[in-house]
């Protein structure tokens, strides 16, 4: 399998807990992760962007040997989406 933006080895934890989800993903890169300034007529770059419009929390943490990413994306619960554990 090919990882696109991780130079080596890599690892993805999903955690499920009180209504949300917790991704975490750790690689061998040094370089941590930064938002383009926002700019609609770009093509592409746009994943963090969307992550952090999206998640609860995010947080990115220097590791003894590269970083590790975590997001908490909160769930919906049942067919109206109403999202769990956080006030409307």
């Amino acid at each position: 399998m090919r990882i696109k933006y991780a130079p080596g080895p890599c690892l993805l934890d999903l955690e499920v807990s009180e209504g949300t989800v917790q991704v975490s993903v750790w690689d061998t890169d040094l370089t941590l992760p930064a938002a383009c300034p926002a700019d609609p007529g770009r093509v592409g770059r746009h994943g963090l962007e969307i992550i952090m419009a999206v998640c609860q929390s995010f947080e990115v943490r220097r590791e003894p040997v590269g970083k590790r990413v975590r997001a908490a994306i909160v769930l919906a619960d049942g067919l109206g989406g109403d999202p769990v554990g956080r006030p409307l």
